[in-house]
Protein backbone atom coordinates (compact mmCIF):
# COMPACT_ATOMS: atom_id res chain seq x y z
CA UNK A 1 0.00 0.00 0.00
CA UNK A 2 1.22 3.49 -0.86
CA UNK A 3 0.44 6.12 1.79
CA UNK A 4 1.06 9.86 1.50
CA UNK A 5 2.01 10.91 5.03
CA UNK A 6 2.76 14.48 3.91
CA UNK A 7 1.63 15.92 0.63
CA UNK A 8 2.60 19.12 -1.11
CA UNK A 9 1.27 21.21 -3.94
CA UNK A 10 0.63 18.98 -6.92
CA UNK A 11 3.61 19.32 -9.24
CA UNK A 12 1.43 19.43 -12.33
CA UNK A 13 -0.69 22.23 -10.89
CA UNK A 14 2.41 24.05 -9.67
CA UNK A 15 4.06 24.25 -13.10
CA UNK A 16 4.59 27.75 -14.30
CA UNK A 17 1.89 28.31 -16.86
CA UNK A 18 1.87 32.04 -16.44
CA UNK A 19 0.74 33.58 -19.69
CA UNK A 20 2.59 36.78 -18.85
CA UNK A 21 5.92 34.90 -18.83
CA UNK A 22 5.29 33.57 -22.32
CA UNK A 23 4.20 36.94 -23.62
CA UNK A 24 7.12 38.77 -22.03
CA UNK A 25 9.64 36.35 -23.47
CA UNK A 26 8.06 36.43 -26.91
CA UNK A 27 8.21 40.23 -26.94
CA UNK A 28 11.86 40.31 -25.86
CA UNK A 29 12.96 37.76 -28.44
CA UNK A 30 11.10 39.62 -31.17
CA UNK A 31 12.79 42.86 -30.18
CA UNK A 32 16.25 41.25 -30.14
CA UNK A 33 15.57 39.99 -33.65
CA UNK A 34 14.78 43.51 -34.85
CA UNK A 35 16.94 45.76 -32.66
CA UNK A 36 19.90 43.60 -31.58
CA UNK A 37 22.44 45.00 -29.14
CA UNK A 38 20.33 48.02 -28.22
CA UNK A 39 17.66 45.80 -26.65
CA UNK A 40 20.20 43.67 -24.84
CA UNK A 41 21.72 46.81 -23.35
CA UNK A 42 18.33 48.26 -22.40
CA UNK A 43 17.16 45.09 -20.65
CA UNK A 44 20.47 44.51 -18.93
CA UNK A 45 20.29 47.97 -17.43
CA UNK A 46 16.63 47.46 -16.47
CA UNK A 47 16.91 44.04 -14.84
CA UNK A 48 20.55 43.84 -13.72
CA UNK A 49 21.50 47.51 -13.39
CA UNK A 50 24.38 46.66 -15.73
CA UNK A 51 25.22 48.70 -18.82
CA UNK A 52 28.86 48.30 -19.88
CA UNK A 53 30.30 49.59 -23.14
CA UNK A 54 30.49 45.98 -24.32
CA UNK A 55 29.17 42.77 -22.81
CA UNK A 56 32.00 40.57 -24.00
CA UNK A 57 34.78 40.51 -21.42
CA UNK A 58 38.30 41.30 -22.61
CA UNK A 59 41.21 38.94 -22.10
CA UNK A 60 42.48 41.34 -19.42
CA UNK A 61 39.16 41.29 -17.55
CA UNK A 62 39.04 37.51 -17.68
CA UNK A 63 42.61 37.11 -16.50
CA UNK A 64 41.95 39.53 -13.65
CA UNK A 65 39.18 37.23 -12.41
CA UNK A 66 41.46 34.20 -12.57
CA UNK A 67 44.24 36.08 -10.79
CA UNK A 68 41.85 37.17 -8.03
CA UNK A 69 41.34 33.57 -6.91
CA UNK A 70 43.44 32.12 -4.14
CA UNK A 71 45.60 29.13 -4.96
CA UNK A 72 43.22 26.91 -2.98
CA UNK A 73 40.22 28.20 -4.95
CA UNK A 74 42.01 27.58 -8.24
CA UNK A 75 42.94 24.10 -7.10
CA UNK A 76 39.38 23.32 -6.03
CA UNK A 77 37.90 24.46 -9.35
CA UNK A 78 40.61 22.60 -11.27
CA UNK A 79 39.87 19.42 -9.30
CA UNK A 80 36.14 19.62 -10.07
CA UNK A 81 36.83 20.31 -13.74
CA UNK A 82 39.22 17.38 -13.95
CA UNK A 83 36.46 15.05 -12.73
CA UNK A 84 33.90 16.47 -15.17
CA UNK A 85 36.40 16.25 -18.03
CA UNK A 86 37.37 12.68 -17.17
CA UNK A 87 33.79 11.40 -17.16
CA UNK A 88 32.86 13.39 -20.28
CA UNK A 89 35.82 11.82 -22.09
CA UNK A 90 34.66 8.37 -20.98
CA UNK A 91 31.22 9.13 -22.39
CA UNK A 92 32.65 10.43 -25.66
CA UNK A 93 34.77 7.31 -26.06
CA UNK A 94 31.58 5.24 -25.87
CA UNK A 95 30.41 6.86 -29.11
CA UNK A 96 31.79 4.95 -32.07
CA UNK A 97 31.63 5.67 -35.77
CA UNK A 98 30.36 2.62 -37.65
CA UNK A 99 30.35 1.30 -41.22
CA UNK A 100 29.05 -2.14 -42.20
CA UNK A 101 28.36 -3.99 -45.44
CA UNK A 102 24.68 -4.83 -44.83
CA UNK A 103 24.17 -6.44 -48.28
CA UNK A 104 26.80 -7.31 -50.88
CA UNK A 105 27.96 -3.92 -52.18
CA UNK A 106 25.85 -1.88 -49.72
CA UNK A 107 27.86 -0.01 -47.10
CA UNK A 108 25.95 1.89 -44.43
CA UNK A 109 27.47 3.93 -41.64
CA UNK A 110 27.20 6.79 -39.24
CA UNK A 111 29.65 9.28 -37.86
CA UNK A 112 29.49 11.53 -34.83
CA UNK A 113 29.98 15.22 -35.65
CA UNK A 114 30.13 17.99 -33.01
CA UNK A 115 28.02 21.07 -33.60
CA UNK A 116 30.11 24.04 -34.66
CA UNK A 117 29.06 26.41 -31.88
CA UNK A 118 27.38 26.30 -28.48
CA UNK A 119 26.06 28.91 -26.07
CA UNK A 120 26.27 28.11 -22.37
CA UNK A 121 24.08 29.96 -19.89
CA UNK A 122 25.29 30.04 -16.28
CA UNK A 123 22.64 31.32 -13.83
CA UNK A 124 23.58 33.96 -11.30
CA UNK A 125 20.59 34.83 -9.15
CA UNK A 126 20.60 33.94 -5.46
CA UNK A 127 23.41 31.46 -6.00
CA UNK A 128 25.90 32.07 -8.83
CA UNK A 129 26.41 28.54 -10.12
CA UNK A 130 30.15 28.19 -10.60
CA UNK A 131 29.67 24.47 -11.25
CA UNK A 132 27.45 25.15 -14.26
CA UNK A 133 30.51 26.49 -16.07
CA UNK A 134 32.18 23.09 -15.76
CA UNK A 135 29.05 21.19 -16.69
CA UNK A 136 28.30 23.12 -19.88
CA UNK A 137 31.47 24.74 -21.21
CA UNK A 138 33.81 21.88 -20.39
CA UNK A 139 31.43 19.22 -21.69
CA UNK A 140 31.05 21.10 -24.97
CA UNK A 141 34.81 21.39 -25.39
CA UNK A 142 35.32 17.67 -24.71
CA UNK A 143 32.65 16.96 -27.33
CA UNK A 144 34.77 18.88 -29.84
CA UNK A 145 32.71 22.04 -30.28
CA UNK A 146 34.92 24.61 -32.00
CA UNK A 147 33.30 27.76 -30.61
CA UNK A 148 31.87 27.78 -27.10
CA UNK A 149 30.53 31.03 -25.71
CA UNK A 150 29.35 31.52 -22.15
CA UNK A 151 27.04 34.05 -20.50
CA UNK A 152 26.39 34.82 -16.86
CA UNK A 153 24.64 37.82 -15.32
CA UNK A 154 26.51 40.33 -13.19
CA UNK A 155 26.63 39.66 -9.47
CA UNK A 156 26.54 42.59 -7.07
CA UNK A 157 27.16 45.05 -9.89
CA UNK A 158 30.06 43.36 -11.68
CA UNK A 159 31.10 40.13 -13.42
CA UNK A 160 31.22 37.30 -10.90
CA UNK A 161 34.89 36.55 -10.30
CA UNK A 162 34.42 32.84 -9.58
CA UNK A 163 32.04 32.16 -12.46
CA UNK A 164 34.21 34.01 -15.01
CA UNK A 165 37.34 32.23 -13.78
CA UNK A 166 35.59 28.86 -14.03
CA UNK A 167 34.39 29.65 -17.56
CA UNK A 168 37.92 30.56 -18.59
CA UNK A 169 39.47 27.51 -16.93
CA UNK A 170 36.87 25.32 -18.67
CA UNK A 171 37.95 26.68 -22.07
CA UNK A 172 35.24 29.16 -23.10
CA UNK A 173 36.17 30.95 -26.32
CA UNK A 174 34.04 34.03 -25.59
CA UNK A 175 32.71 35.20 -22.21
CA UNK A 176 29.86 37.67 -21.83
CA UNK A 177 28.51 39.32 -18.70
CA UNK A 178 24.76 39.41 -19.29
CA UNK A 179 21.82 37.41 -18.05
CA UNK A 180 18.21 36.43 -18.50
CA UNK A 181 16.18 36.23 -21.68
CA UNK A 182 18.37 38.86 -23.33
CA UNK A 183 21.45 36.66 -22.92
CA UNK A 184 19.79 33.51 -24.24
CA UNK A 185 18.16 35.43 -27.08
CA UNK A 186 21.39 37.15 -28.07
CA UNK A 187 23.27 33.85 -28.22
CA UNK A 188 20.56 32.10 -30.23
CA UNK A 189 19.45 34.91 -32.55
CA UNK A 190 22.67 36.89 -32.75
CA UNK A 191 23.24 40.65 -32.65
CA UNK A 192 25.62 43.10 -34.27
CA UNK A 193 28.38 41.99 -31.89
CA UNK A 194 27.44 38.37 -31.11
CA UNK A 195 27.39 35.66 -33.74
CA UNK A 196 24.56 33.15 -33.18
CA UNK A 197 25.22 29.61 -31.98
CA UNK A 198 23.83 26.21 -32.95
CA UNK A 199 22.72 25.02 -29.50
CA UNK A 200 21.86 26.64 -26.16
CA UNK A 201 22.47 24.76 -22.89
CA UNK A 202 22.28 25.47 -19.19
CA UNK A 203 19.68 25.97 -16.46
CA UNK A 204 17.89 29.18 -15.53
CA UNK A 205 14.73 30.71 -14.11
CA UNK A 206 11.23 30.49 -15.60
CA UNK A 207 11.98 33.23 -18.14
CA UNK A 208 15.18 31.54 -19.33
CA UNK A 209 13.39 28.19 -19.60
CA UNK A 210 10.59 29.80 -21.62
CA UNK A 211 13.13 31.50 -23.89
CA UNK A 212 14.73 28.15 -24.63
CA UNK A 213 11.31 26.66 -25.34
CA UNK A 214 10.47 29.41 -27.83
CA UNK A 215 13.89 29.25 -29.49
CA UNK A 216 13.91 25.45 -29.85
CA UNK A 217 13.96 24.60 -33.53
CA UNK A 218 15.81 27.74 -34.43
CA UNK A 219 18.62 26.34 -32.30
CA UNK A 220 19.04 23.12 -30.42
CA UNK A 221 18.64 23.02 -26.65
CA UNK A 222 19.78 20.58 -24.01
CA UNK A 223 16.46 20.21 -22.15
CA UNK A 224 13.75 22.19 -20.39
CA UNK A 225 15.01 22.78 -16.86
CA UNK A 226 12.51 23.64 -14.13
CA UNK A 227 12.91 23.90 -10.36
CA UNK A 228 15.36 21.48 -8.77
CA UNK A 229 13.68 18.30 -7.52
CA UNK A 230 14.96 15.42 -5.41
CA UNK A 231 13.60 12.20 -3.95
CA UNK A 232 15.36 10.40 -1.11
CA UNK A 233 14.57 6.68 -1.11
CA UNK A 234 15.53 5.37 2.32
CA UNK A 235 15.01 2.60 4.82
CA UNK A 236 16.18 2.08 8.39
CA UNK A 237 19.05 -0.17 7.31
CA UNK A 238 20.67 2.11 4.73
CA UNK A 239 19.99 5.51 6.25
CA UNK A 240 19.08 7.48 9.37
CA UNK A 241 16.71 10.44 9.85
CA UNK A 242 19.49 13.00 10.29
CA UNK A 243 21.11 12.06 6.99
CA UNK A 244 17.77 11.93 5.15
CA UNK A 245 16.76 15.36 6.49
CA UNK A 246 20.07 16.95 5.51
CA UNK A 247 19.84 15.58 1.99
CA UNK A 248 16.25 16.71 1.52
CA UNK A 249 16.91 20.24 2.79
CA UNK A 250 20.15 20.48 0.81
CA UNK A 251 18.07 20.54 -2.36
CA UNK A 252 15.07 22.41 -0.96
CA UNK A 253 17.31 25.45 -0.48
CA UNK A 254 17.53 25.88 -4.26
CA UNK A 255 14.21 27.73 -4.35
CA UNK A 256 10.80 28.11 -2.76
CA UNK A 257 9.26 25.80 -5.40
CA UNK A 258 11.86 23.00 -5.30
CA UNK A 259 10.15 19.66 -4.52
CA UNK A 260 11.83 17.32 -2.01
CA UNK A 261 10.30 13.91 -1.37
CA UNK A 262 11.06 11.21 1.19
CA UNK A 263 10.11 7.74 -0.02
CA UNK A 264 10.44 5.05 2.65
CA UNK A 265 9.02 1.73 3.84
CA UNK A 266 8.84 2.70 7.54
CA UNK A 267 6.25 4.91 9.25
CA UNK A 268 8.60 5.38 12.19
CA UNK A 269 11.45 6.46 9.92
CA UNK A 270 9.10 8.90 8.18
CA UNK A 271 7.97 10.38 11.50
CA UNK A 272 11.52 10.78 12.79
CA UNK A 273 12.72 12.37 9.55
CA UNK A 274 9.93 14.95 9.59
CA UNK A 275 10.91 15.87 13.15
CA UNK A 276 14.57 16.06 12.18
CA UNK A 277 13.76 18.35 9.25
CA UNK A 278 12.00 20.74 11.61
CA UNK A 279 15.03 20.69 13.93
CA UNK A 280 17.53 21.34 11.13
CA UNK A 281 15.41 24.21 9.81
CA UNK A 282 16.07 26.05 13.07
CA UNK A 283 19.81 26.13 12.35
CA UNK A 284 20.10 26.05 8.54
CA UNK A 285 21.31 29.45 7.20
CA UNK A 286 19.12 29.08 4.11
CA UNK A 287 16.06 28.02 6.13
CA UNK A 288 13.94 30.91 4.84
CA UNK A 289 13.94 29.34 1.37
CA UNK A 290 14.19 25.68 2.36
CA UNK A 291 11.33 25.86 4.88
CA UNK A 292 9.00 27.39 2.30
CA UNK A 293 9.92 24.71 -0.25
CA UNK A 294 9.46 21.93 2.31
CA UNK A 295 6.13 23.29 3.55
CA UNK A 296 4.61 23.70 0.10
CA UNK A 297 6.38 21.09 -2.03
CA UNK A 298 7.76 18.54 0.42
CA UNK A 299 6.23 15.08 0.48
CA UNK A 300 6.62 11.97 2.62
CA UNK A 301 5.43 8.72 1.07
CA UNK A 302 5.43 5.34 2.83
CA UNK A 303 5.31 2.10 0.85
CA UNK A 304 5.20 -1.55 1.88
CA UNK A 305 7.71 -2.92 -0.61
CA UNK A 306 10.66 -2.01 -2.79
CA UNK A 307 8.42 -2.71 -5.80
CA UNK A 308 6.00 -0.01 -4.67
CA UNK A 309 8.89 2.37 -4.05
CA UNK A 310 10.12 1.85 -7.61
CA UNK A 311 6.59 2.41 -8.89
CA UNK A 312 6.26 5.72 -7.06
CA UNK A 313 9.78 6.87 -7.98
CA UNK A 314 9.19 6.14 -11.66
CA UNK A 315 5.89 8.04 -11.55
CA UNK A 316 7.67 11.02 -10.00
CA UNK A 317 10.42 10.80 -12.67
CA UNK A 318 12.54 13.21 -10.65
CA UNK A 319 15.78 14.88 -11.56
CA UNK A 320 17.72 13.57 -8.53
CA UNK A 321 17.09 10.18 -6.93
CA UNK A 322 19.12 9.45 -3.83
CA UNK A 323 18.95 5.82 -2.72
CA UNK A 324 19.98 4.93 0.84
CA UNK A 325 18.54 1.49 1.42
CA UNK A 326 19.73 -1.99 2.31
CA UNK A 327 20.02 -2.79 -1.39
CA UNK A 328 20.60 0.35 -3.51
CA UNK A 329 21.39 -1.69 -6.61
CA UNK A 330 17.79 -2.92 -6.68
CA UNK A 331 16.77 0.58 -7.75
CA UNK A 332 19.58 0.87 -10.30
CA UNK A 333 18.40 -2.36 -11.86
CA UNK A 334 14.67 -1.62 -11.79
CA UNK A 335 14.07 2.12 -12.06
CA UNK A 336 13.54 3.58 -15.54
CA UNK A 337 12.68 7.27 -15.00
CA UNK A 338 15.34 9.44 -13.37
CA UNK A 339 17.86 12.13 -14.19
CA UNK A 340 20.66 10.81 -12.00
CA UNK A 341 20.92 8.13 -9.31
CA UNK A 342 23.01 8.51 -6.17
CA UNK A 343 23.52 5.05 -4.69
CA UNK A 344 24.30 4.55 -1.01
CA UNK A 345 24.63 6.87 1.96
CA UNK A 346 28.28 7.56 1.10
CA UNK A 347 27.30 9.82 -1.81
CA UNK A 348 24.73 12.56 -2.27
CA UNK A 349 23.27 15.02 -4.77
CA UNK A 350 25.69 17.77 -3.75
CA UNK A 351 28.61 15.65 -4.97
CA UNK A 352 26.92 15.42 -8.37
CA UNK A 353 26.01 19.09 -8.36
CA UNK A 354 29.51 20.33 -7.67
CA UNK A 355 32.45 18.02 -8.10
CA UNK A 356 32.26 14.26 -8.69
CA UNK A 357 32.09 14.36 -12.49
CA UNK A 358 28.56 13.44 -13.60
CA UNK A 359 26.67 16.33 -15.14
CA UNK A 360 24.29 18.34 -12.97
CA UNK A 361 22.10 19.70 -15.79
CA UNK A 362 19.28 17.17 -15.56
CA UNK A 363 15.65 16.72 -16.71
CA UNK A 364 12.84 18.03 -14.48
CA UNK A 365 9.03 18.15 -14.66
CA UNK A 366 8.85 14.46 -15.58
CA UNK A 367 11.10 14.92 -18.63
CA UNK A 368 13.16 11.98 -17.29
CA UNK A 369 10.51 9.80 -18.93
CA UNK A 370 12.07 10.56 -22.31
CA UNK A 371 15.52 12.11 -21.86
CA UNK A 372 18.62 12.01 -19.75
CA UNK A 373 20.69 14.99 -18.72
CA UNK A 374 23.35 17.05 -20.42
CA UNK A 375 26.32 15.05 -21.71
CA UNK A 376 28.78 15.14 -24.59
CA UNK A 377 26.18 13.50 -26.83
CA UNK A 378 23.97 16.60 -26.63
CA UNK A 379 26.64 18.51 -28.55
CA UNK A 380 27.13 15.78 -31.15
CA UNK A 381 25.07 14.93 -34.24
CA UNK A 382 24.95 11.30 -35.31
CA UNK A 383 24.79 11.49 -39.10
CA UNK A 384 24.30 8.54 -41.44
CA UNK A 385 25.78 7.88 -44.88
CA UNK A 386 25.68 5.17 -47.55
CA UNK A 387 27.92 3.90 -50.29
CA UNK A 388 26.63 1.42 -52.93
CA UNK A 389 28.20 -0.56 -55.79
CA UNK A 390 26.62 -0.72 -59.29
CA UNK A 391 25.52 -4.32 -58.74
CA UNK A 392 23.93 -3.46 -55.39
CA UNK A 393 22.26 -0.36 -56.85
CA UNK A 394 20.62 -2.55 -59.50
CA UNK A 395 19.22 -4.93 -56.88
CA UNK A 396 18.11 -2.28 -54.36
CA UNK A 397 16.78 -0.08 -57.18
CA UNK A 398 14.31 -2.72 -58.35
CA UNK A 399 12.84 -3.00 -54.84
CA UNK A 400 12.82 0.78 -54.45
CA UNK A 401 11.00 1.25 -57.76
CA UNK A 402 8.16 -1.07 -56.77
CA UNK A 403 7.87 0.47 -53.30
CA UNK A 404 7.72 3.99 -54.76
CA UNK A 405 4.94 2.87 -57.11
CA UNK A 406 2.90 1.68 -54.12
CA UNK A 407 3.15 5.16 -52.61
CA UNK A 408 2.54 7.00 -55.87
CA UNK A 409 5.88 8.84 -55.84
CA UNK A 410 6.69 8.99 -59.56
CA UNK A 411 9.79 11.14 -59.15
CA UNK A 412 11.17 8.90 -56.45
CA UNK A 413 10.47 5.88 -58.70
CA UNK A 414 12.40 7.44 -61.56
CA UNK A 415 15.40 8.03 -59.28
CA UNK A 416 15.52 4.26 -58.86
CA UNK A 417 14.52 3.36 -62.41
CA UNK A 418 17.22 5.43 -64.10
CA UNK A 419 19.87 3.53 -62.18
CA UNK A 420 18.23 0.17 -62.83
CA UNK A 421 18.23 0.89 -66.55
CA UNK A 422 21.85 2.02 -66.59
CA UNK A 423 23.32 -0.72 -64.45
CA UNK A 424 21.22 -3.47 -66.04
CA UNK A 425 22.71 -2.53 -69.43
CA UNK A 426 26.17 -2.89 -67.95
CA UNK A 427 25.47 -6.25 -66.32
Amino acid sequence: MIEYVKNGIDVEVAKNNDESVRNTVETILSRIEKEGDAVVKELSEKFDNWSPEQFRLTDEQIQACVDALTEQEKEDIAFAQAQVRRFAEIQKNSLKNVEEETLPGVFLGHKHIPVNSAGCYIPGGKYPLVASAHMSVLTAKVAGVKRVIACAPPFEGKPNTYVVAAMAMAGADEIYCMGGVQAVGAMAIGTETIDPVDIIVGPGNAFVAEAKRQLFGRVGIDLFAGPTETVVIADEVGCDPELAAADLLGQAEHGYNSPSVLLTNSHEFAKQTIAEIERQLTILPTAEIASKAWADYGQVIVCDTYEEMVQVADELAFEHVQVMTKDPNYFLENMTNFGALFLGKETNVSYGDKVIGTNHTLPTNKAARYTGGLWVGKFIKTCTYQRVSEEASLKVGEYCSRLCAIEGFAGHKEQADIRVRRYKSLA
